[in-house]
Parts: structure tokens; sequence; C-alpha cells
């Protein structure tokens, strides 16, 4: 957590804005990538509690609390993942599994955590 709380987002994401703030149908296209892709470790509501995520060490992100950091800190997390330092997690990279589109609508869903 402390490597994370100084983490800067890169220059190429940072200052990126989401195309689909507050919109609820991409927020509803968000919950369906992410109930496919990421519930699993990060649990349905977001707090890191899924069931794949319980035995991985760093245990996933609380996604209510990552929220806080900014919506280009989660584009930039969820395309470039988190295995690299200083995170050093077990998550994947999405950007090539995922459009940028996609990206951002799941960057929407997770906006409406709480």
């Amino acid at each position: 957590e402390e490597a994370e709380a100084k983490v800067e987002v890169p220059a190429a994401f940072k200052g990126k804005t989401n195309p689909f703030a507050n919109n609820a149908d991409a927020a509803a296209k968000g919950k369906e990538v992410y109930s496919t892709n990421c519930a699993s470790c990060h649990g349905e509501t977001g707090k890191g509690d899924g069931p794949a995520g319980a035995s991985l060490d760093p245990h996933p992100g609380n996604l209510v609390e990552a929220k806080a950091k900014g919506e280009d800190y989660l584009f930039w997390r969820i395309s470039e993942g988190g295995m690299a330092a200083p995170f050093n997690s077990s998550m994947p990279a999405w950007k090539d599994v995922l459009s940028e589109d996609e990206i951002w609508q799941v960057v929407t869903h997770i906006q409406t955590f709480k």
C-alpha cells in the first residue's frame, strides 16, 4: 500500500478523461465486462474480496478506494495491469483484450461503486 500511494500516473495516461462519465448505458456495459473479467478477483462490489483473489498476494485492490485516485489512474491500471513494480500484483494488462471504449466502460462502472 505504501508504495502505491506514491505512484504517479504515467504521462501517457495522465489527464485522460472518461468519454462515458456518468453515462448509464456505458456503466451497464462496463458492469458486464467487469462481471466477466474482474469480479472473480475484485469482487462484485469492488472491495477486493472476490473468491479468486483470496489466495493472491498482494490481494486485489479495493476499487471503492482506488476510484478516488481518478479516472486516468483507473484507465492506466486496467490497461497496463499490475505485474510491474511497484505493484507486483497478479493483475493482467487488459489493453490487448479490451478496447479503449470497453476499459472506459469498466471505469464508468467502477465509479458507481460505494
